[in-house]
C-alpha cells in the first residue's frame, strides 16, 4: 500500500540555499527577537527545510554561547544544511549587510556628523534608542525572572555595575558559577525553563533535512580540525598585529579588547553593550557616551546583528588616533578588525561544539548556569538603560566615589528638555502604541530632525 501523507522536502543544494539566506539577511531588522522571528517564518514555515523541534533544538544551544544568537542560529542551521560551507554562507551573508550599511554611516558620521540635519537625526535616534533598551528590561526580564532568587541575581548585578562599576566579565562569571552550584544541587530555581518559539510546528516527516542530517557528534577529529582552523583564523590576526604595532597601538588594543568581548559576550547585544560602553568610553576613551548611543542608534536600523555596533566603535577608535594612516583608511581598518575578532569566534563555537549540541543541551549543571546567567543579564541591561537614560537627557554628569562606591550622578541643570520630551514620546509609542523598533527609531529621527 503507498503510504499517504506530506512528501518529505528535498534538500536545496547550496546555491539553491544562497538566495534563501540573502533575503533572510536583508530582513532581518529588529534585534535577535526578529531576527529570529523572520529564520522561523522563511525556514520552518516557507520553505520546510527543517522542522519546529530541530529549529528550537538550534537555537537552545545558540543560547549557550557567547555572541549573538540569531547570526549563530543561521549558521548552526547552514551547517546542519551542507557543513562548514553551508555554516559559512549563512552566517557570512547574516553579517554582510550590516558591515556594509555601517561602515558606509560611520563615514557619514565623521564626516557630516556635526551638520545641522545629521545632528538632529541622531538627536532623534538616541531617544527612540532609550525607549527601545527600556522595553527589552522588561521583556528579558518577564521571561528570566521566575521567582526571587533570578530577581535577586537581576538585582545584584545591576548594583555590581551601577554602583561599583564591577567588570562585565566578573559578573558572568559569577553568575554562572551560582547556577551552576544551584543546579548541581537540585535547587528548583536553577531549573531552566522550556524554551519556546511562536509558531506552528510541522512532523518531522515533511522536512528532508531531519533525515539527511542526523544528530550525534561528528568525530574528534573534525572538531579538531575546526578548532585549529577557526582558532588560528581568529587568534593569528589578533598576534600579528599586536608583535607588528605594539601592545599599545589602538589597532591591538581593538584586537585584544573585542576578541575578549567576544569571549564573554553571554546575554545578548543589550547585555554586552553595557561592557563595550564601560570600556569604549571610560576606559579606553575611544569614543564619548552620546556618541555610543549615536552607534547604537545606526545598528537599530540597519540589518544584521545589533553587535555590529562594535565596527562602529572600532572605526571611531582608529579614525581617532590612525597611527600614520591616514584618517578614513585607518576607521575603515579599525571597522573591519572589529568585526572579523568580534564573528570569528562564533563559526569557531557552532562548527566545534554543534556535533556535541545534545550532550551540552542535556547537561543540567551547564542548564542551571544558563539560567542565572539569563536572570543576571537582566540587571545589566537596567543598568544600560539608565546609562543611557543619564547621557541622554542631561548635558553633564558628576561622579561621586565613596571608598568601593563610584556612583555617576546628573547635574538637573543640564536637563535637555527636548531630548527629554522626545524620550517622553518614544516611550509612549513603544509601551502604549505598541509599535516595533523600526517606525519608533524612524519617528524619532524624523521628530529630532525637526526639533534641531
Amino acid at each position: 500500500m503507498t503510504p499517504t501523507g506530506p512528501r518529505p522536502t528535498p534538500r536545496p543544494t547550496l546555491r539553491e540555499a544562497l538566495p534563501v539566506w540573502a533575503r533572510v539577511a536583508a530582513l532581518s531588522f529588529g534585534g535577535p527577537a526578529g531576527q529570529i522571528a523572520v529564520m522561523h517564518r522563511i525556514l520552518v514555515e516557507e520553505r520546510r527545510w527543517i522542522s519546529e523541534a530541530r529549529f528550537l533544538h538550534a537555537l537552545n544551544f545558540c543560547t549557550l554561547l557567547p555572541g549573538p544568537e540569531a547570526q549563530q542560529l543561521a549558521t548552526y542551521i547552514g551547517w546542519l544544511m551542507h557543513g562548514p560551507r553551508g555554516g559559512l554562507l549563512a552566517g557570512g551573508l547574516f553579517v554582510l549587510p550590516g558591515l556594509v550599511a555601517i561602515m558606509g554611516l560611520s563615514v557619514v558620521y565623521v564626516l557630516h556628523g556635526q551638520t545641522g540635519p545629521v545632528a538632529g537625526l541622531f538627536f532623534g535616534l538616541k531617544a527612540a534608542v532609550l525607549a527601545i533598551v527600556a522595553e527589552a528590561v522588561l521583556r528579558i526580564g518577564r521571561r528570566a525572572l521566575r521567582g526571587p532568587v533570578q530577581v535577586a541575581l537581576a538585582g545584584a548585578s545591576f548594583g555590581a555595575l551601577f554602583l561599583f562599576a564591577a567588570p562585565f566579565p566578573a559578573i558572568v562569571l559569577a553568575a554562572g558559577l551560582i547556577g551552576w552550584w544551584g543546579a548541581r544541587a537540585g535547587l528548583p530555581d536553577f531549573r531552566p525553563g522550556a524554551a519556546g518559539h511562536g509558531g506552528a510546528g510541522h512532523g518531522g516527516a515533511t522536512h528532508g533535512l531531519d533525515d539527511a542530517v542526523p544528530v550525534g557528534p561528528a568525530g574528534h577529529r573534525q572538531a579538531l580540525r575546526m578548532l585549529a582552523i577557526w582558532g588560528a583564523l581568529w587568534l593569528v590576526p589578533v598576534a600579528l598585529v599586536v608583535a607588528l604595532r605594539g601592545p599599545e597601538d589602538v589597532f591591538a588594543r581593538i584586537a585584544l579588547f573585542f576578541s575578549q568581548m567576544a569571549a564573554v559576550s553571554f546575554g545578548g547585544a543589550y547585555a554586552v553593550l553595557t561592557y563595550v560602553a564601560q570600556q569604549a568610553v571610560e576606559h579606553y576613551g575611544w569614543l564619548k557616551p552620546g556618541e555610543m548611543l549615536d552607534g547604537l542608534g545606526l545598528a537599530e536600523t540597519t540589518p544584521g546583528p545589533l553587535i555590529m555596533v562594535t565596527q562602529f566603535v572600532g572605526f571611531l577608535a582608529a579614525y581617532r588616533d590612525p597611527g600614520g594612516l591616514p584618517a578614513l583608511l585607518a576607521g575603515i581598518l579599525g571597522g573591519l578588525l572589529t568585526t572579523w575578532v568580534t564573528f570569528a569566534p562564533c563559526f569557531l563555537w557552532i562548527f566545534v561544539g554543534a556535533p556535541y549540541v545534545e550532550a551540552l543541551r542535556g547537561n543540567r549543571a551547564l542548564a542551571g548556569a544558563l539560567a542565572a546567567i539569563t536572570a543576571a543579564v537582566v540587571g545589566v541591561i537596567l543598568n544600560l538603560a539608565v546609562w543611557f537614560a543619564l547621557h541622554t537627557l542631561f548635558a553633564a554628569q558628576r561622579t561621586l566615589a565613596l571608598g568601593p562606591l563610584v556612583l555617576d550622578l546628573p547635574v538637573p541643570e543640564s536637563l535637555d528638555p527636548l531630548a527629554l520630551l522626545l524620550a517622553l514620546a518614544a516611550l509612549a509609542a513603544v509601551f502604549v502604541a505598541r509599535l516595533g523598533p523600526v517606525p519608533v527609531l524612524a519617528g524619532a529621527a524624523l521628530a529630532g530632525l525637526v526639533l534641531r
